[in-house]
């Protein structure tokens, strides 16, 4: 691999007075030098992940980064502006601009180098330095660790090797810093080695402990903190924020353990260092992998940033939870204090508002039902195949089944998915409020989601019991609790008391009104015909096509399952199901079409996700047309809306029925009307295709797409207008 860095990446003087305008003076040196194959797709990659944090630093740092398609190597470029550019820090400007780029697909060793150079940046000499470089060539070579100053930061540099990433040795007697899991590690085969280098501990004795009464001060030792740090990207805060929150524990005579999850993957600590643990410091912006790992101790939960700019405070509170004695149980939404209470909150974006939760809190339900519509709807499917549909009316296989009858075994199928799809209310309000109130939403949203089947609430049933069950689970966990009773709260008193209220409420209050909507709904869509039914196909095909699996693309696709998941669905409910199978396989289809008939348009990396795009399209999974839609979203998704809206449209106008929810040409002989039904997905797939292949043509090439030098052009594409921008 080249230098991530040389002094052609360099500008001692960077006049950009915008944070856009210094990341593209920045990239245009990339551009130069073969390292960025698209200016623009590569700038919007950049601003993408801007938009989900920004990357300004307290001390005059600004760290633009992204991994994109558009680079063919990790590297870095390195801006110093006199005047500053405003980057989101709290303190002002910043002096300092480092752009990183990473491929999208770098292995772990790229991403660990990448990383090392965070965590040299929360080194004061290292940035002074940086700050008093008399040119390009000597700033090159002090990123790169060339000249080394003596404070082991500035003399790992960022190309010395993956254990680069390692703390510098500079920790203080007895402090754990040393240890090698605080970086992440190149590979599964170096395996955690955590237990080795924590400090003293006095034996195996020395397990978890719940309260202040065997704290480290009876130990004679140094109050321990294992700490979590993640981010985004997975390339810069996260390891910043593991450089901060170990120099702050040195700094207090603390011993801090962290394991970073970043791109580059993450080795777990050793169970003995959590188990040895005084405290816990979940500092992320996206979900903690494993957390249950740390139930049982005092925790502070915030994101990667404060852990950057107050490592001190978060310490300090840790240990102030550890003397009072707060700890979080197993499966807890949080201790009192913490931020983000549930996996789906700490993986939004910070002052994300009630309506876009509630959407993530639905999508989680939605995302853990869909595989049992698959499976349950693929069996019953089956059994119909094989028995004809008067198979629903077969005794039950445990009074009567032959081994050598094929309507036994039609049965069977049949059978077995009328169960699985017996759990779609249920899974789909369980999981709802787990997204909302983690683990202990479980038993009151499964409770909640039966009783909306007994009293015939069906799907919208569900959405209220999972909603309704997060909400009392949520509510209870903020009643402050006597130390004696947190440890039966998630196991005896939450599932109690809040299966109690959500039964009162389904049973009582809310369950029959929702019944009269959810019948009325079904008599309404039972109705439908004429213009009415095609509009409702086209708007449900516009929805299928809008996000390609994503929330409108499951709200579509779960209000076509509803309808079928009842023993005998009506017409109309099978009409839906059919319309909106057949507008999700317009997409992949599509596209895999476009890039065998105008295959100049299209990178090499997208000619070869074509190829299995059609695989995928007949499948009717949506998702493979992902890849196209990301690369060049103004003009794919407009014209698989177009398409999947006039396959809607024509399916329910011809009529076509479809009692299996999933499946795509493989369940073609169960649809009512095959032909005319192949017809519509053709219709949607053509008009969708030549959209595409049009909007393309029209396109002009990307700035520097013609001589990008090495690595910066397809070489098996024919013409600089294949090249592929990220987004328009």
């Amino acid at each position: 691999m080249s230098e991530m860095i040389t002094a052609d990446l360099v500008d001692l003087d960077l006049s950009a007075d915008s944070k856009e305008a210094a990341a593209r003076a920045l990239a245009e040196r990339m551009v130069a030098l073969g390292r960025v194959t698209d200016l623009d797709g590569f700038l919007a990659d950049v601003a993408a992940r801007e938009a989900q944090m920004p990357t300004g630093l307290d001390g005059g740092i600004g760290i633009p980064h992204c991994r994109s398609e558009h680079v063919t190597e990790p590297t870095l470029a390195f801006g110093r502006s006199a005047a500053g550019i405003d980057f989101g820090a709290a303190d002002g400007p910043a002096d300092l601009i480092f752009l990183i780029a990473a491929p999208a697909g770098a292995d772990d060793a790229h991403l660990t180098i990448l990383s090392s150079l965070a965590r040299q940046l929360m080194n004061a000499e290292f940035t002074d330095a940086l700050r008093s470089a008399a040119d390009a060539d000597a700033a090159a070579a002090l990123i790169r660790g060339e000249e080394p100053d003596g404070t082991g930061g500035v003399s790992e540099g960022i190309e010395d090797s993956v254990d680069s990433v390692a703390v510098p040795a500079a920790a203080s007697a007895g402090a754990a810093t040393g240890s090698p899991d605080v970086g992440p590690q190149s590979g599964p085969e170096e395996g955690p080695r955590n237990g080795t280098d924590v400090g003293p501990r006095n034996g195996p004795d020395d397990g978890p402990r719940n309260g202040p009464d065997d704290g480290p001060a009876e130990r004679g030792r140094p109050f321990r903190v294992v700490a979590v740090t993640s981010c985004p990207t997975g390339i810069a805060h996260t390891y910043m924020a593991a450089e901060s929150l170990e120099k702050a524990g040195r700094e207090a005579g603390v011993e801090v353990v962290v394991e970073t999850q970043g791109s580059a993957g993450f080795t777990r600590l050793d169970p003995a260092v959590i188990g040895a643990a005084d405290g816990v410091i979940f500092a992320h912006d996206v979900p903690v992998r494993d957390k249950d790992r740390f139930a049982g101790k005092p925790t502070v939960d915030t994101g990667v940033k404060a852990a950057i700019n107050r490592p001190g405070e978060l310490i300090d509170e840790v240990r102030g939870k550890a003397a009072r004695g707060e700890v979080t149980a197993a499966g807890a939404a949080g201790a009192a204090g913490s931020s983000g209470t549930t996996p789906v909150e700490r993986g939004g974006k910070p002052g994300e508002g009630y309506g876009t939760k509630l959407r993530v809190w639905l999508m989680s339900g939605v995302s853990y039902m869909v595989p049992f519509v698959a499976a349950g709807g693929l069996l019953i499917a089956l059994g119909f195949a094989i028995g004809g549909y008067e198979i629903n009316k077969a005794p039950s296989v445990m009074d009567h089944f032959v081994w050598s009858q094929a309507d036994s075994w039609a049965a069977l199928l049949f059978q077995v998915g009328g169960v699985a799809f017996a759990f779609l209310v249920p899974v789909l309000a369980g999981y709802i409020a787990y997204g909302m109130a983690d683990r202990p939403g479980l038993v009151p949203g499964f409770v909640g989601g039966s009783i909306a089947l007994t009293v015939n609430a069906g799907f919208l049933g569900g959405l209220a019991a999972g909603l309704i069950s997060g909400a009392v689970v949520m509510a209870i966990q903020r009643v402050r609790i006597p130390a004696a009773l947190r440890g039966i709260m998630p196991v005896v008193v939450i599932p109690l008391i809040s299966s109690a209220v959500v039964g009162f409420l389904m049973f009582v209050v809310i369950g029959k009104p929702i019944a009269s909507a959810q019948k009325a709904m079904t008599d309404w869509l039972s109705g439908l015909s004429g213009a009415n039914a095609v509009l409702l196909g086209a708007l449900l095909g516009l929805m299928m096509c809008f996000d390609l699996g994503g929330p409108v693309n499951k709200v579509a696709y779960a209000f076509a399952t509803a309808g079928i998941a009842v023993a005998d669905p009506s017409d109309s409910a099978m009409k839906i199901m059919a319309a909106v199978m057949a507008a999700g396989m317009v997409p992949p289809l599509a596209m895999a079409l476009a890039t065998t008939v105008r295959g100049k348009l299209f990178n090499a990396a997208e000619r070869e996700n074509g190829k299995a795009a059609w695989v995928l399209g007949a499948s009717f999974i949506s998702e493979g047309a992902i890849p196209f839609a990301a690369a060049d979203p103004l003009r794919v998704i407009p014209s698989s809306m177009v398409g999947g809206a006039l396959t809607g449209a024509l399916s329910m106008a011809f009529g076509a029925t479809l009692r299996a929810p999933h499946g795509g040409i493989f369940v073609v002989p169960l649809i009512g009307n095959p032909l005319l039904y192949l017809v519509a997905i053709a219709a949607g797939v053509c008009v969708t295709t030549a959209l595409v292949i049009v909007l393309k043509g029209l396109r002009k090439p990307a700035p520097g797409a013609v001589s990008q030098g090495p690595g910066g052009t397809d070489p098996s594409a024919p013409s600089p207008e294949a090249k592929q921008p990220v987004a328009a």
